[in-house]
């Protein structure tokens, strides 16, 4: 007997609480240029939650997205490089104090859509009602944080330096033209924390939607229009391949951040005619994994891995992706997880508690499927009843031991519920496994014994950028470093990390023989870089 109630799979509209109906159908493809906002062809967007219907089992029709074709593409780019002008521009040559009002500005703004955003991104992307508020709060709170940080290291940088028979002044400047790509999984607060240190340190934005939580982002074209000055923010959205590539091939993008695949970066990368030249803040795939040594405190231990695997459907790149369980614990811990995702409430994503959703990419659920069916011919068997089923868009979640090099699912990314798990007996086979394994975002370490922590922890910051002690990996809180090693990342990102990622470092140093005309500069403040 399947463990997926169909009934409550395929909801129709009138059984859905009206607070949570979408929002009304508006046929606009709206995109962004040289401050105005422009019609586009249009291009249908469906919702990962299915209604029942006389027709049958349908996607619900949400609304649309621009479609641009590679010449629209390029007019924004070209709005982009005339905002910038080499560096001579209004917006970077604005005071930093100036182009921190325009921000705050966009915040003030921001505020009043919370609502149609969640309900927005609920219904596109099948997240949670509660993970969508956390992210746009998140997202306000970020940029509220990124911008009280830069008043206080510009204040820092008006000091002048003395060295030996030197004087220096040191402050941050933009790199130029900037090309932002953010995910589905977290539409606005990974593009917005890109977006808000790449436009307050400066630089000119062309920003793609991303594939999956475009009709959701739409709703900030009007805050961003009126925001900024012309050409500062640019929109699009398209077939990645059609519009970006004549971006890229164009040689004017001086700072790529890009949030996907590896592979997708590396041909975005190769486009760029300078590479030397291109500054690349990338967040690529993680397999991070989870180390459970017999001494842990099982409940806990529990508790953190069904979390980090699970939530919102695993699709994170901060989720546990591979769980290494020491043999003396085995049954036992599989036993508890399996009991444990038994417990797990799966259903639409306006349901309180709700930890699966549907899937919102297309296919996820026969991609998963294959993956579960090649370790099953390997060897590897379903610990948890229910495991892989599924029906429409959602996926039951799936346990499975032994997962072996000979598995796809031991290499692979899987961003959805499936929890692979091996075992271990010694930390030699862990630091062989970390060694070959091609990513390095993080991991975490289960376990009450300075004595396994200790060694484990020194193996680990070799290969990965953070290590969590009993507890599920994450990005937060954002005032710490959020990077990775090997195919995992470039770059880094935090409140802090990002205003330097976004930018450069430019100084003006005067010896003896400058000082006097260094001095008289700062004295009659006629320069906008040397300044008191």
């Amino acid at each position: 007997m399947s463990v997926l109630d169909a009934g409550r799979l395929c909801p129709a509209l009138e059984d859905i609480p009206v607070a949570f109906h979408p929002a009304a159908f508006k046929q606009e493809a709206r995109y962004l240029i040289d401050g105005k906002i422009k019609d586009a062809a249009p291009k249908k967007i469906l919702s990962p939650i299915q209604s029942k219907t006389a027709g049958g089992i349908q996607p619900y029709e949400l609304g649309v997205t621009p479609w641009l074709d590679p010449a629209i593409a390029m007019e924004t780019m070209q709005s982009a490089e005339k905002a910038y002008n080499s560096g001579l521009g209004e917006w970077p040559q604005m005071p930093v104090e100036e182009r921190i009002k325009c921000i705050e500005k966009l915040i003030q703004r921001m505020i009043p859509l919370e609502e149609e955003f969640i309900l927005r991104a609920m219904w596109e992307i099948a997240k949670s009602y509660q993970a969508c508020r956390d992210e746009f709060r998140r997202t306000i709170k970020y940029a509220e944080d990124t911008v009280t940080r830069l008043r206080e290291d510009d204040l820092s940088s008006c000091s002048v330096q003395q060295l030996n028979e030197f004087e220096a002044q040191i402050r941050r400047c933009p790199l130029g033209p900037t090309l932002l790509m953010g995910p589905f999984n977290y539409p606005l607060n990974e593009t917005f924390a890109m977006l808000v240190p790449a436009l307050v340190m400066g630089n000119s934005v062309v920003m793609k939607m991303p594939a999956w939580g475009a009709w959701a982002m739409d709703l900030f074209l009007d805050a961003l229009c009126e925001s900024f000055p012309p050409g500062v923010i640019n929109v699009i959205n398209g077939d990645g391949a059609s519009i970006i590539s004549p971006i890229m091939q164009r040689g004017s993008i001086n700072i790529l951040g890009f949030i996907g695949s590896t592979a997708v970066a590396h041909k975005i990368i190769g486009q760029h005619p300078y590479v030397n030249r291109l500054r690349t803040i990338l967040g690529l795939e993680a397999k991070n994994p989870a180390f459970v040594f017999p001494d842990c405190d099982l409940e806990l231990t529990v508790r953190e891995c069904l979390q980090g695997a699970l939530e919102y459907n695993g699709q994170r790149c901060t989720a546990l992706k591979h769980i290494w369980v020491h043999k003396d614990i085995l049954d036992r811990f599989l036993t508890a997880l399996s009991d444990a995702i038994s417990q797990v409430k799966y259903g639409m994503p306006w349901e309180s508690d709700v930890m699966i959703t549907p899937l919102a990419e297309k296919n996820k659920c026969a991609v998963l499927s294959n993956w579960i069916e090649q370790a099953q011919a390997n060897g590897a068997g379903i610990i948890n009843p229910g495991g892989g089923e599924h029906a429409g868009n959602l996926f039951y979640p799936s346990i499975l031991y032994p997962v072996t090099r000979e598995m796809e699912l031991f290499h692979v990314e899987q961003f959805g519920p499936v929890i692979p798990v091996s075992s271990f007996s010694s930390m030699d086979e862990i630091a062989a496994y970390m060694a070959e394994c091609p990513y390095g975002q993080q991991a975490s370490i289960f376990t009450r014994s300075p004595a396994l922590a200790a060694p484990l922890i020194d193996i680990l910051v070799t290969q990965v950028s953070r290590i969590n002690l009993n507890a599920q990996c994450r990005r937060g809180p954002d005032d710490l470093p959020f990077t990775g090693r090997k195919d995992s990342a470039e770059g880094t990102l935090s409140v802090e990390d990002a205003l330097r990622s976004f930018s450069i470092r430019a100084l003006v140093v005067a010896n003896q023989s400058g000082r006097e005309l260094f001095d008289e500069i700062l004295d009659k403040g006629n320069s906008k870089f040397l300044r008191r």
